[in-house]
């Protein structure tokens, strides 16, 4: 299905709604960064969800760059979005390849740190799930960078602390929702 200006309201729409009802959870919790925060955000429970996935790939496919080659980011955080949106693009005629970051080098087999297709010539798309200051970002923009390729945007589905853009910077950031989308505060400077 083409992704039309209605039909990507709709998507956002339906997007916004499950991560609302199964991925947003109140309490004490510390975030990777170590800052306390009264919310926090499993998005993969909201995207994970086949429909819910569809729709969120479709928009990222609708907001990455032309020139982009290759999607994906750290490990687990970037996987969902970068496989559906590689596999919708190919059905929509696009060539997107998608990839890994693992969080630590593989010692073994052929090593490295890229699991799936990336080679020095991609134009690359890094994505997270839910950036709270753009930490997961930058270390994926570096690990991608260190094999020659080069980054020109980079996408989150969650932008929770709404510095992600300025860590980031120059590099182009694109958000599919944000915080205040979703009623809850930008929690900047986690």
């Amino acid at each position: 299905m083409e992704l039309t200006t209605a039909n990507a309201a709709a998507a956002r729409a339906e997007l916004i709604a499950s991560i609302k009802e199964h991925a947003i959870t109140y309490g004490d919790f510390v975030l990777k960064s170590g800052a306390k925060s009264t919310w926090f955000i499993d998005t993969k429970r909201a995207i994970c969800r086949p429909p819910i996935l569809f729709h969120t790939a479709q928009l990222a496919l609708a907001v990455v760059l032309e020139e982009v080659t290759a999607i994906g980011g750290l490990t687990m955080g970037a996987d969902p979005i970068a496989f559906a949106a590689a596999a919708i693009a190919q059905s929509e005629g696009r060539r997107l390849s998608a990839f890994s970051v693992r969080k630590e080098i593989k010692e073994y087999g052929q090593g490295g740190r890229i699991a799936g297709n990336l080679s020095s010539r991609d134009r690359v798309c890094v994505v997270e799930d839910t950036p709270s200051r753009g930490t997961s970002l930058q270390a994926a923009i570096e690990a991608v960078e260190a094999t020659g390729a080069t980054v020109v945007q980079a996408l989150a589905v969650v932008d929770r602390g709404g510095s992600a853009a300025s860590v980031v910077a120059p590099i182009p950031f694109v958000a599919l929702v944000s915080a205040p989308d979703l009623g809850l505060p930008y929690e900047g400077g986690l």
